[in-house]
């Protein structure tokens, strides 16, 4: 079973419900504040810099990451934005849908690309909801989701007309109005309505009105005259759209919808993190290679020097020289090259690693020196390839994410299911009306009425002196049903496609989980080969220059031999590289990427890592902070790799 998630958002962050009605019964009408955005970086990225160089840790580094990468950040507002859905599908409206996919807009570690398109989501990060549309070949294609019968309005509404009215119509037959000719009239109006919905389909309106009216006939019983009236009615949904199961359903599928995107967010952190990863061990490799071409270049300035003493002393054809030379030029086009790719690999990490990055800034111009290096464990200790298709089976977000999704599936069935039903409501009313006010002084023939004010009209209302009640049935049959019959059958057949779609997705899973186990092998397999066969390199170069120095070998044969020094070290540092890089992977396919390297995914949450990441594998690279330390001249030490 997949694990339970549940993230708690900071509460200024938190839109799931409504704004309290105390202290300030206005809040709920007065717009909601979102905090500021920080474009700055956080102290600690800064606080490691030393001596003008970036002093950085793989731990530090994904601790760093956790709080300012942009895609973290930006992946966060979909939290938010999924309990917006929540707290619209709370008062009846339907979810908009919230982003849940891997925002991937931070380039390097195999994610977009210098200088190439990015991918992720813009502006408010939202994707399609119910009612939703997607690509299709002949354009836009929209879904079932939202199908069925729509929601009660669960927010209740109070509604008010107040008006004043003067009027004044000439008369074409005064006789009928009194012998007036002209008819004059004063309308004072209170109307008010109040509307709710209820889960089980159930609608109440309620309304009262009241008016109050001042005339010039004499013909009016009352002036002024006060009318006032109520009715009360109930409709209940009989087929379409009865039960709390139905009319519920939205706001069900707003809490999947936020479980997707709580999985999401966790997808993103195990992304995000084990790009960090990856950017780091390719930094590692850039840092390793630029120490092996500096060495190689070192063999071949030594190699050229030899030379030139020997032509000197005539013990050595020039022409020997010149290769030498030529030797040389290769090494420096080498390091070069070498170098460039540091600085550039250097760029991405940091890039990475900030929200802001001046080209005046401190850390723009530090130096990036990864402190940890890649340790190869004696034995893998690997479990099998099936228990490691059920880890990924039950933490792997993407997966969780598919099963929910199959969830909202079922429920778009439901409501597809119940819109083919004829719509049949029970109708139930009440109300009641009454009349008050002071007898018309106009009036030719006073008959006495006794003078009456608001109280009495409002009283009557409740008396039953002039009732109004009834009940009745409202039937709509759609003769044919065809477009409910369309959309019911099209949703049936989009949950069958669900199904296969996830029933592909963990064939795909176990093939890649797999594929992982063999990739960690071979690379294993291959740092091994490659140490074997940069020792292999050592010695025979170690052996052919004592032979060169007695006259019993050639130049090109030492030249050679140089050359398979320098390609067994740039194997090696790739095949260590391309080892931890895909320990990486396969910790990312299985989604143990939070637990293997201590990360508390609340914590990413909100930004504020108080707990340092510990990635299995990374070692102090010794000679790295020793290079790095040294005073400003002093040439390096020679490294070895492990």
């Amino acid at each position: 079973q997949p694990k339970p998630l549940t993230i708690n958002l900071p509460q200024n962050m938190d839109f799931s419900k409504s704004a309290p009605l105390l202290p300030n019964p206005f809040a709920r009408y007065i717009p909601r504040s979102v905090p500021q955005n920080s474009f700055a970086n956080g102290p600690k990225l800064e606080s490691l810099i030393q001596n003008g160089k970036l002093m950085l840790s793989l731990d530090d580094a994904i601790s760093i990451a956790l709080q300012d990468n942009l895609d973290i950040a930006i992946f966060r507002f979909n939290l938010s934005i999924a309990g917006t859905d929540i707290l619209r599908t709370k008062a009846g409206g339907l979810p908009l849908g919230t982003a849940s996919g891997v925002v991937q807009n931070t380039p390097g570690g195999g994610v977009g690309g210098i200088g190439g398109g990015v991918s992720g989501t813009g502006a408010g990060g939202t994707t399609a909801g119910a009612g939703g549309a997607g690509a299709g070949a002949a354009g836009i294609v929209s879904t079932t989701s939202g199908a069925g019968p729509g929601a009660p309005n669960y927010d209740p509404v109070l509604a008010a007309n107040l008006q004043i009215e003067h009027a004044t119509s000439p008369v074409a037959n005064p006789f009928i109005f009194g012998g007036i000719p002209v008819l004059q009239q004063n309308t004072g109006t209170a109307n008010f309505t109040y509307l709710q919905g209820f889960s089980p389909g159930t609608n109440l309106v309620v309304t009262w009105d009241n008016s109050r009216t001042t005339t010039n006939t004499p013909f009016s019983t009352f002036n002024p005259g006060l009318n006032g009236s109520f009715r009360a009615t109930l409709t209940q949904h009989l087929l379409q759209g009865f039960g709390r199961k139905i009319n519920m359903r939205f706001i069900r599928q707003a809490k999947n919808n936020q479980k997707i995107t709580e999985q999401g967010f966790k997808n993103q952190v195990i992304s995000t993190v084990s790009q960090i990863e990856t950017i780091y061990w390719n930094l590692v490799n850039a840092y390793e290679d630029v120490r092996v071409k500096e060495r190689s270049l070192g063999l071949a300035q030594k190699t050229l020097s030899d030379n030139q003493k020997q032509v000197q002393i005539g013990t050595l054809a020039p022409l020997d020289v010149v290769r030498a030379q030529s030797s040389v030029a290769a090494a420096e086009q080498d390091l070069i090259i070498s170098r460039t790719t540091l600085q550039l690999q250097e760029l991405t990490m940091k890039n990475a690693l900030t929200r802001d990055l001046s080209y005046n800034s401190p850390l723009m111009q530090a130096q990036v020196v990864p402190t940890d290096t890649i340790q190869i464990p004696e034995d893998e200790n690997l479990p099998t390839p099936e228990e490691l298709i059920q880890q990924a089976f039950a933490n792997r977000p993407d997966y969780i994410q598919q099963k929910i999704n199959l969830q909202n599936a079922e429920i778009n069935m439901m409501g597809a299911n119940n819109g083919v039903l004829p719509s049949i409501d029970l109708v139930g009313f009440y109300g009641a009306s009454s009349l008050a006010g002071v007898e018309n002084p106009l009036s030719k023939s006073p008959s006495g009425i006794p003078t009456t004010g608001f109280g009495d009209a409002f009283g009557n209302l409740f008396n039953s002196s002039a009732p109004d009640k009834g009940v009745g049935l409202v039937i709509q049959i759609p003769i044919g049903n065809r477009a409910a019959q369309a959309t019911q059958i099209r949703s049936r057949l989009e949950y069958r496609q669900s199904q296969l779609s996830l029933k592909q997705f963990e064939n795909a899973i176990a093939i890649q989980i797999r594929n992982d186990v063999f990739t960690v092998q071979q690379n294993r397999a291959r740092v091994a080969a490659a140490q074997k066969a940069r020792e292999l390199a050592a010695q025979t170069l170690d052996a052919e220059q004592k032979k060169y120095n007695l006259g019993a070998s050639t130049y090109l044969a030492v030249l050679q031999d140089e050359r398979d020094l320098a390609q067994a070290e740039s194997n090696l540092v790739t095949a260590m590289t391309n080892y931890a890089i895909s320990r990486v992977s396969m910790d990312k396919d299985t989604a143990l990427t939070l637990e293997r390297n201590n990360i508390q995914i609340d914590e990413a949450v909100t930004g504020n890592v108080k707990t340092q990441p510990a990635v299995p594998g990374a070692v102090r690279n010794v000679n790295a902070i020793q290079d790095a330390t040294n005073p400003p001249g002093q040439p390096p030490k020679q490294q070895q790799m492990k």
